[in-house]
């Protein structure tokens, strides 16, 4: 399919028609920006969370033996390498028990995906004002913190 030949309406029509099948398929929740729900779908899918409603707030999935998981995803690309999770509110209330985050290149391949324990995100985690919340980026130190485990293979299989 020759992208570069549709008009932008049409890409957008394109791209709502995508979401509406990925989500009659299961794999995207909402009709908002799909990274995140595939995200949500993909690790759920690979460590066997039951994902919570939407409106739940604190983590995303739950795993068999009560693990609450917020799950976290971000897109690279040649003109944003920004690894940067969105917002984590509310980190004190302590209300998940790890984050898993994965980042993906410009066409969805997994760079990289991780299990970070609640008190982790807290160490390489900076508080913003701002926007009242904890920004976490992943790169530096947190990539070789023993405490941190890949789940890479498991979300790629």
């Amino acid at each position: 399919m020759e992208l570069s030949k549709f008009t932008e309406i049409e890409l957008l029509r394109l791209h709502a028609s995508a979401t509406d099948e990925l989500r009659s398929r299961g794999i995207v929740r909402t009709q908002n920006n799909p990274l995140g729900d595939y995200t949500e779908w993909l690790v759920a899918s690979a460590l066997g969370l039951e994902l919570q409603t939407n409106s739940k707030a604190g983590y995303d999935g739950i795993s068999r033996d009560g693990l609450r998981v917020q799950i976290k995803g971000r897109r690279v690309t040649s003109k944003n390498g920004s690894r940067q999770l969105s917002a984590i509110r509310k980190y004190s209330d302590k209300d998940f028990d790890a984050l898993a985050a994965v980042i993906f290149d410009e066409s969805f391949d997994i760079v990289e995906a991780l299990l970070i324990p609640h008190e982790v995100v807290g160490e390489y985690a900076s508080y913003r004002e701002h926007v009242n919340a904890h920004i976490l980026i992943l790169r530096g130190p947190i990539l070789s913190d023993p405490r941190v485990q890949s789940i890479k293979e498991a979300v790629c299989s």
